[in-house]
């Protein structure tokens, strides 16, 4: 069974998050080894963040060193000094990482202040072996422009990769029409769409990106696994409606 090393933030429900990483892998036939960078209490809103001290952060991570791990999947980090030390460990051991670089929460509040965003832009955003899953709004401060369109995807998208990352998976749910998801690798880019689903799923972001690094860590080329990522969630989407 491989072995995926899920970095990020605790949410007491687990539906985002390293908890909701947790339950993904377990579906997707993952172990899961882990690093917590902050801890939030959340329910419809941010009551509180706390973000661990990055020795604390850089420990776990030594204490994770001797294991094997087949790809990363990266969230909320909290700030730029937590930043710098998951974009020095990805880089070090060189393995697949899947980069949600989330920003806030589905209500709108800050995961991460401008320095530490800064530093998502500058250095974990642009690892060669990275595939970034930002939405549109993620992708938009990435390029630290106001806003992008579903007309302004591909290039979004192009653009970003051409930063050094290896491909990225630009998500386009909150798009004008059916969602979109927009895959940009140095072969090219391609869009994918479906019908939209009458349903919101908190956590969808984190749930396909935990999804993506189960499906490369169990060998699954990168194409094959934004499939079936995105057929993993849209299945989950599909159920919350049954209920």
């Amino acid at each position: 069974m491989p072995t995926v090393l899920s970095l990020g933030t605790a949410h007491p429900r687990n539906v985002a998050g390293i908890g909701r990483d947790l339950v993904v892998a377990g579906e997707l036939g993952c172990s899961v080894v882990t690093a917590v960078a902050a801890v939030t209490a959340q329910d419809e809103a941010l009551r509180a963040l706390f973000v661990l001290p990055v020795e604390m952060l850089r420990a776990q991570l030594e204490a994770l060193e001797r294991t094997s791990i087949a790809s990363a999947r990266v969230g909320a980090l909290g700030s730029a000094e937590n930043v710098a030390v998951v974009s020095k460990h990805l880089a070090d051991r060189g393995t697949i990482a899947v980069v949600d670089p989330v920003q806030a929460t589905s209500s709108g509040q800050r995961l991460i202040d401008e320095e530490g965003w800064r530093t998502v832009r500058e250095r974990l955003a642009t690892l060669p072996f990275v595939v970034l899953t930002p939405n549109l709004d993620e992708a938009a401060a990435l390029l630290e422009q106001t806003g992008l369109a579903r007309r302004d995807m591909p290039h979004a998208a192009a653009e970003l990769r051409a930063r050094g990352a290896s491909a990225v998976l630009l998500k386009g749910g909150h798009a004008e029409g059916d969602p979109i998801d927009v895959l940009a690798t140095a072969e090219g880019v391609e869009s994918f769409t479906a019908p939209r689903l009458d349903t919101v799923m908190r956590g969808r972001g984190c749930t396909l990106a935990m999804a993506l690094a189960c499906a490369l860590a169990n060998g699954k080329g990168l194409r094959d696994a934004v499939l079936s990522a995105r057929a993993y969630v849209r299945t989950k989407m599909t159920a919350s409606i049954r209920e």
